[in-house]
């Protein structure tokens, strides 16, 4: 009955949110990293912060940090969504917002250099979250596949208040349900792909501490090599990394692949969920088996990357070559 009435209430927030954002002209015109042509109400993804807020109070004001942290992120990508920030005050709130994370989580009672390797993970992490949200439903499907792997290893290990889980992943039916379309009603804009990053973050990195085993990081699997190989292919191509472009694989699929954008999104999570299951599995075997596991996992998915890339773009540089010559 509870989760019931905290749907409606998300949902009513959203109707509510897209009357305002009409209003004030919060919106998404295309660009040269759009893969959409239609303008947009941007900030959808506002919806995640108000089911953790939901959560927060009916948890009693748990985990204090990790809910100021949170706050503040979603309210400086909210800001940039609409105004857009300097990259100096952007990255100094993301910065003090993943350190209070830190505190939450008791890292700074670990070794010292837990913590640089850590800020420069998450901060990649929320980052790579970011730049893959560039096409209908993917941040809502990807989402669902995290927040699934998290619940089922919850069953085993309790190591986070379902309540988070089930708000979380209730705000994200909500924005699925105007996202997840051929014509988005609403993007998720920075304000939600930072914030369920920062959430499922959180969440994941709970996991990893109580049982001290990093292998629960192939979580983001799919979203981290697509990410990092893109990388790798930009700077072969001597671009610039940080510049705005259309250069991730599902943006290939969806672009000169002319595949479903709704269906890539649907394999980007349903892959994801598969790697789940098998790290689940593999967490009951010795820790050299876990490393193989880990090892072939990032092989083959970054085969498939390769593969895939290389055979969507051979026409494309087929044609160039022939003009050349």
């Amino acid at each position: 009955m509870i989760y019931g009435v905290i749907t409606i209430l998300l949902f009513l927030a959203m109707l509510a949110y897209f009357r305002v954002a009409a209003r004030y002209n919060i919106i998404d015109k295309p660009n040269e990293r759009s893969s959409h042509t239609v303008i947009t109400i941007r900030g959808g993804g506002i919806v995640f912060y108000l089911g953790a807020a939901v959560w927060f109070i009916w948890s009693g004001a748990a985990h204090p940090y990790f809910f100021a942290g949170l706050t503040l992120i979603t309210l400086i990508s909210f800001l940039d969504d609409i105004l857009t920030l300097s990259n100096r005050i952007r990255i100094g709130v993301h910065l003090l917002a993943v350190l209070l994370l830190l505190v939450e989580v008791q890292l700074f009672t670990l070794n010292w250099y837990i913590v640089p390797i850590a800020l420069v993970l998450i901060i990649g992490t929320i980052n790579a979250y970011n730049f893959m949200d560039g096409i209908n439903g993917i941040t809502a499907m990807y989402s669902f596949a995290v927040l699934l792997q998290l619940w089922l290893a919850n069953r085993e290990i309790h190591f986070i208040d379902d309540r988070l889980l089930y708000c979380t992943t209730l705000a994200n039916g909500v924005f699925a349900f105007f996202n997840f379309r051929q014509r988005a009603k609403c993007f998720a804009g920075d304000v939600g792909s930072v914030g369920i990053s920062f959430i499922l973050i959180f969440a994941t990195l709970s996991l990893i501490l109580s049982t001290g085993n990093p292998i629960y990081v192939l979580f983001f699997a799919v979203y981290g090599v697509d990410t990092v190989l893109t990388i790798i292919h930009r700077l072969f191509r001597r671009e610039n990394i940080f510049k705005a472009h259309r250069s991730h694989l599902y943006q290939y699929l969806a672009n000169e692949g002319k595949g479903n954008r709704l269906v890539i999104a649907a394999c980007y999570g349903v892959l994801q969920v598969g790697i789940g299951l098998l790290t689940l599995a593999t967490t009951a075997e010795s820790s050299g088996t876990q490393i193989r596991v880990v090892l072939c996992v990032l092989f083959l998915m970054a085969a498939l990357h390769i593969g895939i890339r290389h055979y969507i773009l051979r026409p494309i540089k087929t044609i160039l070559h022939s003009k050349n010559t």
